[in-house]
């Protein structure tokens, strides 16, 4: 057995080896955590703006807008407010309702909800950008044509939502259109007709359902 006591410069006591071992490990993990906490650092290190405005620029319905506005202005904010851009609805303004809806890169968002200043360099559609030369687009036509509107104040987010979903599924099933249109409310409850404008607009043929009742019968 080992002399622990030995001075033989090649002899490595069981304590001195877990000391050294332990301070090396100590070393090392703190080495680590500093150089994750530095690429953190550069992760997270953002450009500060505001409160003042700053100069943004939006792309909405293939124009360049631009604008000066306080960073914590919302899209909707800023195409209503900003612009004259007023298709897009301000009702519930907590991203419940769905009357704000526009498009991002194709994709039905609550405008409300989406900061000006973080819709640069993406591409916005909002109502008015749907009509070419004069010419309703097919969602709104179909909207037109199915009587899909009461009091009109949720068509916009209806249109644009029908929009997205038959820019991604040109042919969509009944039960995709409300899955599409979940997000959006009617407080007239319109939906039916809703639902009949959006498979119009995709060219899927339904059969109507509402029956006429004379009025004999109900006397």
């Amino acid at each position: 057995m080992s002399d622990p006591t030995s001075k033989d410069a090649f002899s490595v006591s069981r304590r001195s080896f877990l000391k050294s071992f332990g301070t090396t490990a100590a070393v090392a993990a703190t080495a680590q955590v500093e150089a994750v906490a530095a690429e953190l650092a550069n992760a997270n290190k953002e450009k500060v703006y505001g409160p003042d405005k700053v100069p943004i620029m939006l792309n909405v319905n293939g124009k360049a807008l631009k604008l000066d506005v306080e960073p914590r202005v919302t899209l909707l904010e800023a195409l209503r407010n900003h612009s004259s851009l007023t298709g897009a609805k301000e009702v519930c303004d907590r991203a419940t309702c769905g009357a704000c809806t526009v498009l991002l890169n194709d994709k039905p968002i609550y405008s409300c909800s989406k900061l000006a200043i973080e819709a640069q360099g993406h591409e916005i559609t909002t109502i008015e950008g749907l009509a070419k030369d004069g010419k309703l687009s097919a969602v709104q036509q179909a909207f037109v044509e199915q009587d899909a509107l009461m009091c009109g104040y949720c068509t916009p987010g209806f249109v644009m939502s029908v929009t997205g979903l038959l820019k991604m599924n040109p042919r969509p099933s009944a039960d995709q259109v409300k899955q599409a249109c979940s997000g959006n409310l009617c407080r007239c409850g319109t939906y039916p007709r809703v639902m009949q404008a959006a498979l119009k607009a995709a060219g899927v043929k339904t059969a109507s359902t509402t029956e006429v009742i004379p009025y004999a019968k109900l006397a």
